[in-house]
């Protein structure tokens, strides 16, 4: 989606919003000062001066209120923590990718990969883009609406049922991750050709040379310019916003799981899945726990021996 960013003072975002006024949204993005929607066009202004306009009408709207805020200027940075990264790489066109749900009990792992352009980045930052583990799930939604239309963006999700079928086979948890990561960034690679990232940073859970042993047997993404850090959405907004947009995935697709158990489901791995797991049981038979949860958890031995207890 076309999107167009302009920077004006306060006095004429009060301006724009009289303009708007019949068009007005009720809902408004975190640090917004109004939110506007035409029949092609999508115009959010926040409060630090940056009005973003979305859809085919952008630049025919955005034209209404002048000329464009001009590309921002890459500027030098340091290499990153995992001290290989060049300079200035926090400014570069990048591809990121990051993961959700490995260490919950209940719930699928959602894999993506986003593709970052340097122009975008102060929009990013706009919007609140960093790591999702920093924002509870009510701001992850908010985020990931507005800039699911301004990032190119894949998203993998390994539904449990299949996690289980892999993880019975042998498969590692690891291998699972490398080859969702993978798939996710040859996906955004094909939305974005002929163009080409500068970088590509992964999310780093494995070593290098593992991740691209598990990924030989595959169409895999070449080694040049790929990167791997630990804490990688602190070092490009490519990864903060593959995390936020991955945790948008998992949260509604946990939505969807509770409604199949009918009852809310927790997240993580702690005592409350037990309980929740044993109830599930309790409701629906031990038969539907492969549609639900990560089978080879101890929590599945924990669950049972509750309802063993109960039962008893």
């Amino acid at each position: 989606m076309a999107n167009v960013v302009l920077n004006r003072s306060m006095n004429e975002i009060v301006e724009m919003k009289n303009y708007y006024s019949g068009k007005l949204q009720d809902k408004t993005p975190p640090g917004s000062v109004f939110a506007a929607k035409t029949s092609n066009c999508t115009i959010t202004a926040y409060k630090s001066g940056k009005v973003l306009f979305q859809g085919s009408g952008s630049e025919a709207e955005a034209g209404r209120w002048g000329q464009a805020a001009p590309k921002a200027v890459p500027a030098k940075t340091k290499a990153g923590s995992n001290g290989n990264l060049p300079a200035g790489f926090s400014q570069l066109s990048v591809i990121g990718s990051d993961e959700v749900g490995t260490g919950d009990f209940f719930g699928p792992i959602t894999v993506v990969a986003a593709y970052v352009r340097k122009e975008d980045i102060p929009l990013l930052k706009e919007l609140g883009v960093r790591d999702s583990k920093d924002l509870n799930d009510e701001k992850i939604i908010a985020i990931a609406k507005v800039i699911k239309d301004v990032v190119p963006f894949s998203l993998m999700t390994l539904k449990n049922e299949k996690y289980n079928q892999l993880q019975a086979s042998g498969m590692s948890q690891g291998k699972m991750k490398a080859l969702l990561h993978n798939q996710a960034i040859l996906k955004v690679l094909e939305k974005i050709s002929p163009v080409k990232p500068d970088a590509i940073l992964i999310d780093q859970f494995v070593q290098e040379s593992t991740y691209f042993q598990h990924v030989k047997n595959q169409k895999a993404v070449a080694r040049e310019n790929v990167y791997f850090s630990t804490k990688a959405e602190g070092l490009h907004l490519a990864v903060a916003a593959a995390s936020i947009l991955a945790r948008y995935a998992f949260v509604q697709y946990f939505d969807k799981l509770s409604e199949a158990a009918g009852f809310r489901i927790p997240k993580g791995a702690g005592a409350q899945v037990d309980e929740a797991a044993a109830k599930l049981i309790l409701k629906k038979g031990r038969d539907v726990l492969p549609q639900f949860v990560k089978l080879h958890f101890a929590n599945t031995e924990k669950a049972v021996k509750l309802v063993n207890k109960k039962r008893g």
